[in-house]
């Protein structure tokens, strides 16, 4: 997505050009010419090349023949983040005693723009098709973790996702329509969590509450999920709920003990 237009002296309109590069990308297109860089980043091919060779020289990005591509190099920035916040001590233990509790995957995720990020995730040996790890992002709108952060935010953060969500259909049960949307997010806010049956992909089955801050803003939020063959929406609400509020109360008094982590999130 490309920022809006900075009027801010210190803004580094460079640095935004090239992050841009970075995070053009992605599963679907690991290697690319410049030409399909600079049109992914909606750069000019003059501004592409000269990011390109920049990040080149640095390390982050590798050149094979006329294709780019990224170097491990850039786990740095990942690894860093996930180091200094201690998210393996202070968010870990209570996902890993979900998912022995439950037999379902657990995660924890924020909101990023209209995707949500995975920033803590503990599988099971259970294989789905639609895999998830730290760094994961998902449409927040066809997800259990993104409503549940959602409907505890004020109304014009709603009012703004709904304006800028694309509102893609990943299956027949995907709500599509904003107002169904707004319906849905009122009565998560009412119940305190959100399950989803089959919104995001196929077979898939989920179950997600809030992770508050001190002011009752929701910062984050964890699931669990699991196969549809595995149990149904009634089922897993009656049995895994009670075990999913434990699990966010003991993360949000761990991330009070953690404020770095609070404040990065929040």
């Amino acid at each position: 997505m490309k920022p809006k237009a900075e009027k801010d002296p210190e803004y580094l309109s460079t640095l935004e050009r090239g992050l841009r590069v970075l995070r053009a990308f992605d599963e679907h297109d690991p290697e690319m010419r410049l030409s399909e860089v600079a049109a992914k980043a909606d750069l000019s091919p003059a501004v592409a090349r000269r990011c390109l060779n920049t990040l080149v020289s640095l390390g982050y990005v590798g050149q094979y023949g006329r294709n780019f591509l990224l170097k491990p190099e850039v786990l740095a920035f990942g690894s860093a983040f996930m180091s200094s916040m201690n998210i393996e001590h202070v968010v870990a233990p209570s996902l890993q005693q979900l998912r022995d509790e439950t037999g379902d995957s657990a995660s924890l995720a924020v909101l990023a723009g209209t995707d949500i990020l995975y920033l803590a995730h503990v599988s099971t040996k259970r294989q789905i098709r639609l895999g998830a790890s730290v760094g994961t992002r998902f449409p927040a709108h066809a997800t259990s973790l993104g409503k549940a952060i959602l409907a505890f935010r004020p109304d014009s953060e709603i009012e703004d996702f709904i304006t800028r969500c694309e509102w893609k259909a990943f299956t027949r049960n995907t709500i599509t329509d904003p107002d169904n949307f707004r319906e849905r997010l009122m009565r998560v806010r009412t119940q305190g969590y959100d399950s989803t049956r089959e919104e995001l992909d196929m077979g898939i089955i989920s179950l997600a509450v809030p992770i508050f801050d001190a002011r009752h803003f929701a910062i984050a939020a964890i699931n669990c999920s699991t196969t549809t063959g595995r149990t149904n929406e009634q089922e897993m609400i009656a049995s895994r709920l009670d075990y999913l509020r434990t699990a966010a109360r003991e993360i949000q008094q761990a991330l009070r003990r953690w404020p770095a982590l609070l404040h990065a999130v929040g």
